[in-house]
């Protein structure tokens, strides 16, 4: 099995309901993102997939979330925007991006701040 690891990032706004603390409040992140991938395979170049097209694929799917208020965006009107929903909600767009490439995504990290983060795996 190979494990391969694109980190990306982006930048939003978010605040969260429910929630008593500065973080209710309307602030920003700039967030870092790490997918992990896993292939049982390698292609005849001796590659799972190629960094610049998995690069692609991620930034296809995080673009959405750059510059945005996370909280007006359709996959956070029922859950809050946290770290932990964030790498949950990229997770499940990226799944079947990579599996048209015979990739597996196994978790999706996501960094809210260089101290905190949550993955999200199935």
């Amino acid at each position: 099995m190979y494990k391969l690891i694109i980190k990306s990032n982006f930048s939003s706004a978010h605040q969260l309901r429910h929630y008593r603390g500065k973080c209710e409040n309307l602030h920003g992140h700039n967030w870092n993102i790490e997918v992990i991938l896993l292939s049982e395979s390698l292609d005849k170049t001796g590659m799972a997939i190629d960094f610049h097209e998995a690069e692609s694929i991620i930034s296809k799917v995080i673009s959405k979330f750059d510059h945005a208020y996370l909280n007006d965006l359709k996959e956070f009107k029922k859950d809050n925007p946290t770290t932990e929903h964030i790498a949950r909600v990229i997770h499940e767009k990226l799944a079947p991006l990579f599996a048209e490439k015979k990739v597996t995504v196994s978790e999706v990290g996501v960094w809210e701040s260089d101290k905190c983060g949550a993955y999200y795996k199935p």
